[in-house]
């Protein structure tokens, strides 16, 4: 196992141990690094400025290269060489995909719905392969063979064979319904590791380092991606009453206000495209988590590099 090159405050220890306790998975680490911090400052970074990052984490240089050309070849990044050097960006591909996940980890909840339900029934002139993807894809889950699910409001994909009617579950049966169709309880226990992991960072005062927040904030929305990607984003009615979501994406906004300043000096001072620095973040940056800016939210603070 490579170690961290960073002196690790106490509360980020166990988090990078559990980095390398198992395989990496050092792609969707590039892919979070590039989402959260490198697209919002015009989406080019340095090879060599992606690998100082990632020996912060204790990650190689020959671990990063691979998992780079990977996403590379799968068309998530495009790697483009002037002179001795190489620079990666965002493929046009996968902007849409990105912007999407951008606006679920930060945007606001969808506006809450009063619980009644849109379900589709597959008619037999329906392509079920097709149509079972397009409507997973629209946010609906299976309820049964032929028949799915999702609250009321949700696009229906355009196709034939696509059978919609609308229904409104009995007082006290929607969670109970809503736990039949999606993997609530999964999902649960995901946000419950993901407040337990970052707990201690919400109690640690004082000043972060540039470069140890930059890793902090790398992994933190990197865990939250990985649970508020397969969040449904049911409405309330459709929740079990203890739903752990908003505490852990509360958390999640206060860290990584508290994170923000010292990272973004980090990479103001180390990190290079091909013009020379990175360019500064445009406004939608700040933006992210806005609707819990002064919800506790630690004070912007500008630290050394």
């Amino acid at each position: 196992m490579r170690r961290s090159v960073i002196e690790a405050p106490p509360w980020l220890v166990p988090r990078l141990a559990a980095l390398h306790a198992g395989p990496h998975r050092t792609g969707s680490l590039l892919v979070t690094l590039f989402g959260d911090a490198i697209v919002p400052r015009g989406g080019e970074l340095a090879v060599g400025s992606l690998l100082a990052i990632m020996a912060a984490m204790g990650i190689g240089e020959g671990v990063v290269r691979t998992a780079a050309s990977r996403l590379a070849a799968e068309g998530w990044l495009e790697r483009r060489r002037v002179g001795r050097n190489a620079f990666y960006r965002l493929a046009r591909t996968g902007e849409s995909v990105f912007a999407e996940a951008t606006r679920r980890i930060y945007g606001p909840p969808p506006a809450d719905e009063n619980g009644r339900l849109l379900l589709v029934l597959l008619t037999p002139e329906a392509d079920r392969e097709r149509a079972r993807a397009a409507l997973e894809v629209a946010g609906f889950a299976a309820l049964a063979p032929g028949l799915f699910v999702a609250p009321r409001g949700r696009p229906v994909p355009d196709l034939p064979g696509l059978l919609r009617l609308e229904a409104e579950p009995e007082a006290g049966t929607a969670p109970v319904l809503a736990g039949l169709a999606w993997p609530l309880g999964a999902i649960a226990e995901r946000y419950r590791r993901f407040l337990e992991t970052w707990r201690p960072a919400l109690a640690a005062e004082g000043p972060v380092a540039p470069i140890v927040a930059l890793v902090a904030r790398i992994l933190l929305i990197h865990d939250y991606r990985r649970v508020i990607l397969k969040d449904p984003l049911l409405p309330t009615a459709l929740l079990p009453a203890d739903w752990p979501k908003p505490e852990a994406r509360a958390s999640c906004a206060r860290l990584w206000h508290r994170f923000l300043e010292p990272s973004e000096a980090w990479l103001d001072a180390h990190a290079t495209t091909e013009a020379g620095p990175l360019p500064p973040p445009g406004p939608e940056l700040r933006q992210r988590f806005a609707d819990l800016a002064g919800a506790g939210s630690a004070p912007a603070t500008r630290y050394g590099s």
